[in-house]
């Protein structure tokens, strides 16, 4: 009896714990697959939680779901090399980044129809929206700078160089804008009514910065670096508070300010789930399996579920002076929308 007891004990130890790490898990999973097929590459998800609409930039133009059914709403055209999509509901406009165009096409967001177009710096990526100062931002990895337009009146009001290649920002809504440097393992923080770089952070154990997200209450920055880490940086002082395990291939991060929650999506097919389980400690609570290439996404404020987009990949086209290590190909018509939830 002894020897069962010393043996019965253990299990029934090692159970309870399993149990309980599963009941705190968040609980994310696939919930829906929209298959939405066309052609073209794909890069950064926007979600307007309010209209439901989600936006998804495709290469040449910018596809417009609803956000609960996955039926197409419609599209925004002639947008060509299209990353990102910026939108400011209280005067009804959009606008988008045009990687080869060097511009922003301004749209409106009932409509979709393009307004106008505003010449920016070369090679636009990232675009943001700061509601402090009511500017809309690009972040051009060709001019390695920032262009600063007035959201209402649709003009250029200046550029703040940045001597490196800008990736995702975020901003504290008091008038900062943080951006990554991806070739310089660097965070800075920039004024947004001055247009100038107020701080230039190093980012220790960061290789490659891409998706940078905040929690603007307990001011701290996720960043999703390229080697398989999330550092946790205090947005006052650029202390790196901690750096967490994530998927391989990230390209983007969300913070839930609701859930206290941090997300970053990896191209490996896994959506790493860190908790903030208080302002200076945090914990990787969820991996979820989604499906190769799936490394950008965007977050629903109001249902929670994250949204991401993928397809099915063939082999490589052969390597090329220009392109040495190319991308493998896109199989025709596989384009999906990936919903998770809890």
């Amino acid at each position: 009896m002894k020897t069962k007891k010393r043996v019965l004990v253990p299990t029934i130890v090692l159970v309870l714990l399993a149990a309980a790490v599963a009941a705190s898990a968040p609980g994310y999973h696939l919930v829906n697959t929209w298959k939405l097929g066309g052609e073209g590459g794909w890069d950064y998800l926007k979600v307007d939680s309010e209209a439901r609409r989600l936006y998804i930039s495709r290469a040449t133009k910018v596809m417009v779901i609803d956000a609960d059914s996955g039926k197409t709403v419609g599209e925004i055209a002639d947008t060509p090399g299209v990353h990102g999509v910026a939108l400011v509901a209280e005067i009804g406009k959009g606008f988008t980044s045009n990687g080869r165009e060097d511009t922003v096409s301004v749209f409106d967001l009932k409509t979709l129809k393009t307004l106008n177009k505003i010449k920016v710096g070369n090679r636009p990526d990232a675009i943001w929206y700061d509601a402090a100062t009511k500017r809309v931002f690009t972040f051009n990895a060709g001019s390695q700078d920032a262009t600063a337009i007035d959201a209402a009146k649709g003009e250029v009001v200046g550029k703040i160089p940045l001597g490196g290649k800008p990736e995702f920002a975020a901003s504290d809504g008091k008038g900062t804008v943080y951006v990554n440097l991806e070739d310089k393992n660097q965070l800075f923080a920039l004024d947004a009514n001055k247009l100038t770089v107020k701080e230039r952070w190093p980012l220790p154990g960061c290789d490659e910065p891409s998706g940078l997200a905040m929690d603007q209450k307990n001011r701290r920055l996720f960043v999703g670096c390229g080697n398989k880490v999330m550092p946790i940086v205090d947005a006052d002082n650029g202390k790196v508070l901690a750096s967490l395990p994530i998927g391989e291939g990230v390209d983007a991060t969300a913070f839930d300010d609701q859930t206290g929650l941090a997300f970053a999506s990896c191209g490996e097919g896994v959506l790493t789930v860190v908790h903030e389980d208080a302002p200076d400690k945090f914990s990787v609570a969820q991996n979820v399996k989604t499906q190769k290439g799936a490394r950008t996404m965007a977050l629903d404020s109001q249902t929670h579920q994250v949204y991401t987009v993928t397809a099915q990949f063939g082999p490589p086209p052969a390597p090329t002076q220009a392109q040495p290590r190319p991308r493998p190909s896109v199989l025709p018509d596989s384009f999906v929308v990936l919903v998770l939830g809890k």
